[in-house]
């Protein structure tokens, strides 16, 4: 591991790169996301019953007693079903609860939630706001951490390469719930906006970690550029990989027996946290190497 030349290689590792990137954003534009009541507005009700769970038609007839004629069921585990309809009133929610007891006296509500348009839309558009404001903060912080460093790459190079690996990272976790939103419908709920901000801190979290190491290296050590970065990622990536194998064996655990509400947040983290893994040590440093490069001969 410590003698693999990664940026020898670095066309092969940008070339995969560019191939995911691309999936990701051709099935982020061809099918969008398909967003949860939180930020549409409308109504969640899970249940689970005391047995096994009655046939779909049969619920769906239980619901068109109330006059609920285009709702969304989808079975959750063998116990579990799951609802989504257009906002109802407390007094509906009763009447649906009521009528789907019909099947089990048992039966117990998980959860319910309703919520209007007006939040709905209000909480995407804090939600794309909180994205750029961090992807801005960072950019303007890793520029400050790397402002002495100004020779072969200057500073703000440092910043730019770690938003351009974050661009990279984020369209892949968004294509993959794009893909599942379509063949497995999949929803993006609130706790995906926190997933995917967490991702970008754990991602440049781990890019900076090489960087810094490219910046010690830099100092005391003398040789080409590309060979003082393929040293410090390879002096490096062992503690990346330990620390993502640590994370990612969490979120599996959380994603296989955490329930059906975070196992998708889960997903999302696993998602990112993996493909943020591989960037940090297959594209920032790479990328850097390739604008030293291509400046050189300009």
């Amino acid at each position: 591991m410590h003698n693999f030349h990664i940026i020898k290689y670095r066309n092969i590792f940008l070339g995969i790169s560019v191939v995911y990137t691309i999936v990701a954003i051709v099935s982020l534009a061809l099918w969008g996301l398909k967003v949860g009541i939180e930020y549409t507005g409308g109504s969640l009700l899970e249940v689970e019953y005391s047995h096994a769970a009655p046939a779909l038609s049969t619920v769906t007839d239980h619901l068109k007693t109330v006059g609920i004629q285009d709702a969304e069921i989808k079975q959750a585990g063998e116990r579990g079903v799951i609802f989504r309809f257009r906002d109802v009133n407390e007094e509906i929610h009763q009447k649906i609860f009521a009528e789907l007891k019909k099947d089990d006296a048992q039966l117990t509500e998980k959860t319910f939630e309703s919520i209007g348009p007006i939040i709905g839309q209000e909480l995407k558009s804090k939600s794309i706001w909180a994205l750029i404001v961090a992807l801005i903060l960072i950019a303007l912080y890793i520029s400050y951490v790397f402002r002495k460093v100004s020779h072969p790459v200057a500073s703000w190079k440092y910043g730019i390469v770690a938003l351009v690996t974050l661009f990279h990272d984020v369209p892949f976790v968004l294509g993959l719930f794009a893909i599942l939103g379509k063949f497995g419908g999949v929803e993006i709920t609130s706790s995906f906006i926190p997933a995917i901000l967490t991702v970008i801190g754990f991602s440049v979290h781990d890019t900076i970690v090489v960087f810094d190491r490219i910046r010690e290296n830099l100092q005391k050590t003398r040789g080409s550029f590309e060979d003082i970065v393929n040293a410090s990622i390879n002096q490096t990536i062992v503690r990346s990989l330990n620390t993502s194998l640590t994370v990612l064996l969490v979120l599996a655990a959380i994603f296989f027996f955490g329930g059906e509400s975070l196992k998708y947040f889960a997903l999302a983290l696993i998602a990112g946290i993996g493909i943020g893994t591989y960037s940090s040590i297959f594209i920032a440093s790479p990328l850097l190497v390739v604008w030293h490069t291509w400046a050189k001969k300009k």
